[in-house]
């Protein structure tokens, strides 16, 4: 039996990419419901996160040492191998949800609002942007359902909150590739952090299981992010991408070092250089959306 997806990194049209905006932008519209502006929210994004909310779980047997994740969550100050598995995926999780949070900001300051956007990949972009925003509270939400109730959103360093502040100011000929390079590079952690789970979460079922159903809202958001970072992307920029992915996630991973210690981060950067959306399990692609181009 053949793939039925061809690599994220194949060739495309301009045709095919203006046609694929257009099937996004509906995809988009019937996946997140009416957009929140005030608020960085959508209707059904919203809606799916407070079911989550009105049947909470929590861990059966509390976190040994909570003192060492909130220690260590926003800079790592212990030996990590002095850390437990929880821990160290805990503050994974929260600095990478951290870097997401800070980007996000800086983008939805810059970007149009929806009023104001004049074509449909302004339009997608705002979305986009408001998704991301419900990904950090889907983030917020995991830690919570671990008992850490006291986590503080902190900005990063000033030269960083900086150059996030910067990027999308970009013109798209420098923004794009990387763009698209550091959603690929997200879709990479979430599907191994879903591993990761099932492992450090096997005496807590129960928590397992949302943690899991959580992660699984933002990694379908995310797969239909790649695909539609890509549609930017021209046949130069391309090339320039898959070169791209080793320095990125070597880079990105190094500023949260729990990563390099819970992960196997070579094997990241090939997961990212070869992705083809044919490991995605049946009912994200259901969910998500693939470019056409991608399709076999």
């Amino acid at each position: 039996m053949g793939s039925k997806y061809r690599s994220i990194f194949s060739p495309s049209t301009k045709q095919q990419r203006q046609e694929n905006f257009a099937d996004y932008w509906l995809f988009t519209q019937a996946h997140g419901g009416e957009l929140f502006e005030e608020d960085r929210n959508l209707a059904k994004k919203r809606a799916k996160l407070q079911s989550f909310k009105d049947s909470p779980v929590s861990l059966r047997t509390p976190l040994a040492n909570p003192d060492a994740f909130y220690r260590n969550y926003i800079h790592l100050k212990d030996d990590p191998s002095t850390l437990d598995k929880k821990t160290l995926m805990l503050a994974s999780i929260y600095k990478f949800a951290r870097h997401e949070w800070v980007g996000i900001k800086g983008a939805w300051a810059f970007s149009p609002d929806m009023a104001n956007c004049l074509s449909i990949k302004d339009k997608i972009s705002r979305v986009h942007l408001a998704e991301e925003f419900c990904h950090w509270r889907l983030f917020d939400e995991m830690l919570h359902t671990c008992g850490l109730d006291k986590v503080e959103w902190v900005p990063l360093e000033p030269a960083k909150e900086w150059v996030y502040e910067q990027f999308p100011k970009l013109p798209g000929f420098l923004l794009n590739a990387p763009a698209f390079v550091t959603e690929l590079m997200g879709v990479t952690y979430y599907f191994h952090l879903h591993h990761l789970i099932d492992e450090v979460m096997a005496d807590e079922p129960e928590v397992r299981d949302r943690m899991q159903a959580l992660l699984d809202e933002i990694t379908i958001d995310e797969v239909a992010h790649v695909g539609q970072r890509r549609n930017f992307i021209g046949p130069i920029g391309i090339k320039i991408s898959k070169q791209l992915v080793r320095p990125l996630y070597k880079m990105f991973f190094a500023d949260i070092p729990e990563v390099g210690v819970l992960f196997d981060i070579e094997q990241m950067i090939k997961d990212g250089e070869a992705f083809d959306f044919n490991d995605v399990p049946d009912y994200m692609v259901e969910r998500s959306w693939i470019p056409s181009y991608c399709k076999a």
